[in-house]
This record gives structure tokens, C-alpha cells and sequence, in this order.
């Protein structure tokens, strides 16, 4: 057993490669809607457009990436080349998205945004993906898997407090916004590169044993995976939990600047919900052992159970109580969301190896590659359904409000039936999916033994 141990040095080398990952999904969740409509001047429906078909994109080289990344042979391994040459350009793409290019014609600018966020999804793919098909390489033990992404979460939960904390400041630094946004992306793609790197240099691949087997082409590669029911049915509801997750963090800034009338509220609130959401993320690496008896599937479904009665007690009285009220609300939500951080991810790799028990032939890569192209499509989704909603209920972007108007009551019931009902429904229907989830620690050493096996043969 205690070669299934993973060292310090490889717990924290590979954990805080998540903090640039993190990072990155929390400024785009929260902040790029809020940028192309405040302060580059795009409408909700072409802002919530520009994402969306960025992460469209990024979705669809998802599966190309975590193919071709099966099959990198280089002296450094599969994963770890591709976060070497990867991670500077990734910084100078994030960057560029952020800095205004002051084009005064609508579509030059939806056209400009479009393509920015293109080419930083592109190279955010060309990091994350080898970097998560990491995950099940360094370890096979089941209680393992869940300290290894217990340690990650807690630096994912470092990238998500810079991306939710520290934008504003930077940004308000400056008495220009347009300049706060520019040095805001120039820090945010240097903490990026660097630990995009960070792994690279602290983690050695393993070289894995696996059952000669003829290679199969990428479309066949991704077919096949959907055969895997548990790999469905821990995807189905990581992908609806993504939705249900984008909207409510896409329509906070929104929710403070215009219910509390103070946006700088947002940032105090997400510092809450993720200070608790470490705590229980640290508790389940000290109890992970007893998690993995308990089941990572039960531990999630609570957790997310949590989450969505946070934010419907968030819609039926955040608005009519004091902004204290929903600061402890969003701690409760914390410990909730805290189970969205480390269980999908623990329960992934397990699936994988249940595919390779039936098949002999790793794809790790092909794994990861569909599992985020789901995530985003439904990221993508989640956005452009926050921009296109904003305009149905009437919402005006700051620059087009004349002196002495605010926004009108419609506006404000989108926003509150963003934050409460329409994610509680992503969240209860991935709950409802989730119940039929079938690998237990029971089950996973069923499978393990007959790896051994197999590989015996």
C-alpha cells in the first residue's frame, strides 16, 4: 500500500498548477459578460454571443488536445510538454483579452472580442487538458485520489479567491478602468505562466504498463467512451452543476451592483463562500479515508444539496434584508460548494479505470478531452443564457443609462431569478442523475483486482 503514497513535493508540485486554471475559470465566470457589456460597450446578446462561441471553441479542441496528448511521446512524458510550451503565450493571450482595443464599430469589437477569447481558450486547453490527464497517472489507490485533489482544490480555491478578490482592486486601483483592466490581465497571464510551470518541473510521469491493443482514430476514440455508463453518469451532472455554477457566478456583480447598489459587496461575499469552502475542503483531505467508506458520490450529492438551498434562500430574501444576511448565506453556500471542488474530480479517474479494466487501453487524454468539452459547452450555454436573459428582462448597460435612471424592476427580477430558481434547476436535475452513480470503494477494488489480472497476462 505504501507505494500508492504520493509524496509531499508531488501533492503540492502538481496542486498548484490548479491555481492558474482556477484563476482563469473565475475571471471569465465572473467577470467577462460584466467586461464586453461595462466596459467595452457590447449588448447582453452579443456579449453572452462572444462567450459563448469562445467557449464553443474551446470545447471543440477539447477532444483534439486530450487525443493528440495520448499520444505525445517526448522524454518529458505525454502531459508535461505541452504545459512547457504552452504556458507563455496562455499569459500573453490573457493579457490581451483584457486590454480595449477602443474600436468604436460594434461588430469590428464583437469580432476583435470574439477572436481574443478564441485564442485564450485555445491556449488555456493546451495547459489544462495534459494537466488534468495527469490526475489518474500519479495515483491508483481510491483514498489517494482524494487527498491528490483535495490538495489541488485548495490551490483551485487560491486561483478562485485571486480571480474573485483580487480583480476588483486592481481594476479600481487605477482611476481609469480601462487601464485597471489591461494591468488586471498583464498580473492575472504572469501568475498563469507560472503555474503553468510549476508541475512541469516538480512532477515526473510515471510510465505506465498497457495492453498492446491497436490504436483507434479520434472520432472512434470518443465513441467508445460514451459506452462508459459510469463515466455518463458522473459527466451528465458535473456538466449540469457547471451551468447551474456559471450562471450564479456570471450575475453576482450584477446582483450587488444593482440590488445592494454596491458591486464592491460581490468580492466580500466570494471571500466568504470560498474561506468556508477551504475549511471543508481541508477537512475532507484529513478525513478522506473516511469519505472514501462513506462514498464520494453521497459526500457530492449533499454538498450540491446545500449549495442550491443557499441560493434559493439567496432569491426569496437576500433582496428584502440587509447585505449581512446574504454574506452568511453565501458562507453556508461555501460548504456546499466546497464538495463541487474535489468529488467529481476524485470520482473521474475511477471511471477511467474502470473503462481500462474493460478494454486494456489507457486514454486518460480522450477522458479529460470530452469531460471538459461538455463543461464548456455547457459553460457556454450558461453565458450566453445570462446575456440573452439580461436583454429579455430590459437590463441597460451602464454607459447607455441616461443621468438620473436606473434599472428597471424587470431588470432586477432577471437578475434575482438567474441567481435563485433558473440555476436551482440545473442543480437538482444533476442531483437527480447523480442518485444512479454506481462505483463504490467496494466496487473500485473489484476493479483494480481485475487490472492486476489482466496485466499479469
Amino acid at each position: 500500500m505504501k507505494k500508492n503514497k504520493l509524496s509531499l513535493k508531488v501533492l503540492l508540485g502538481y496542486g498548484s498548477g490548479d491555481i492558474g486554471g482556477n484563476l482563469f475559470f473565475t475571471v471569465i465566470a465572473f467577470w467577462l459578460i460584466n467586461y464586453l457589456t461595462d466596459e467595452i460597450g457590447l449588448s447582453g446578446t452579443l456579449a453572452g454571443l462572444v462567450a459563448m462561441l469562445g467557449k464553443t471553441w474551446d470545447a471543440i479542441t477539447d477532444p483534439a488536445v486530450g487525443f493528440l496528448s495520448d499520444r505525445t511521446k517526448s522524454r518529458w512524458g505525454r502531459r508535461r510538454p505541452w504545459l512547457l510550451f504552452a504556458a507563455i503565450p496562455l499569459g500573453l493571450a490573457m493579457f490581451n483579452m483584457f486590454r480595449n482595443p477602443r474600436i468604436e464599430n460594434v461588430w469590428l469589437l464583437f469580432i476583435w472580442a470574439t477572436i481574443s477569447f478564441m485564442a485564450l481558450s485555445t491556449f488555456y486547453t493546451f495547459v489544462n487538458i495534459p494537466y488534468n490527464s495527469l490526475t489518474p497517472d500519479l495515483t491508483k489507490d481510491f483514498n489517494e485520489k482524494i487527498k491528490l485533489n483535495g490538495f489541488r482544490m485548495i490551490f483551485a480555491v487560491i486561483g478562485t479567491f485571486l480571480g474573485a478578490g483580487a480583480a476588483q482592486p486592481i481594476i479600481e486601483y487605477f482611476r481609469n478602468k480601462t487601464i485597471g483592466y489591461m494591468f488586471m490581465g498583464a498580473i492575472f497571464g504572469g501568475i498563469m505562466t507560472v503555474f503553468a510551470l510549476i508541475p512541469f518541473f516538480s512532477v515526473k510521469e510515471p510510465v505506465l504498463k498497457e495492453i498492446p491493443k491497436k490504436r483507434e482514430n479520434i472520432f472512434k476514440s470518443y465513441l467508445d467512451i460514451l459506452k462508459n455508463i459510469p463515466f455518463l453518469l458522473i459527466l451528465i451532472p458535473w456538466t449540469l452543476n457547471i451551468i447551474g455554477i456559471t450562471i450564479v457566478t456570471g450575475t453576482l456583480v450584477y446582483y450587488f451592483k444593482y440590488i445592494f447598489m454596491n458591486e464592491n459587496l460581490m468580492t466580500q461575499a466570494m471571500i466568504r463562500m470560498l474561506i468556508a469552502a477551504l475549511v471543508f475542503i481541508i477537512l475532507i483531505i484529513i478525513t478522506s479515508k473516511k469519505i472514501g467508506e462513506i462514498g464520494k458520490k453521497k459526500i457530492y450529492f449533499l454538498g450540491m444539496s446545500i449549495f442550491t438551498i443557499a441560493i434559493l434562500i439567496i432569491f426569496l430574501f437576500g433582496h428584502k434584508l440587509n447585505v449581512g444576511f446574504t454574506f452568511y448565506i453565501m458562507i453556508f453556500a461555501g460548504i456546499g460548494f466546497s464538495t463541487h471542488y474535489v468529488m467529481p474530480w476524485s470520482i473521474l479517474p475511477d471511471t477511467i479505470e474502470y473503462d481500462y479494466s474493460k478494454k486494456g487501453t489507457r486514454k486518460e487524454g480522450v477522458y479529460y478531452g470530452l469531460w471538459t468539452f461538455v463543461i464548456k459547452l455547457g459553460q457556454a450555454f450558461a453565458v450566453f443564457l445570462i446575456g440573452f436573459l439580461l436583454d429579455v428582462f430590459k437590463y441597460i448597460p451602464p454607459k447607455k443609462l441616461l443621468d438620473g435612471m436606473v434599472q428597471p424592476a424587470s431588470a432586477i427580477f432577471g437578475i434575482r431569478l438567474l441567481i435563485g430558481p433558473i440555476t436551482a434547476f440545473f442543480l437538482i436535475l444533476a442531483n437527480i442523475v447523480l442518485v444512479f452513480y454506481p462505483i463504490n470503494k467496494k466496487r473500485y477494488q473489484e476493479i483494480q483486482e481485475k487490472i492486476k489480472r489482466m496485466e499479469k497476462k
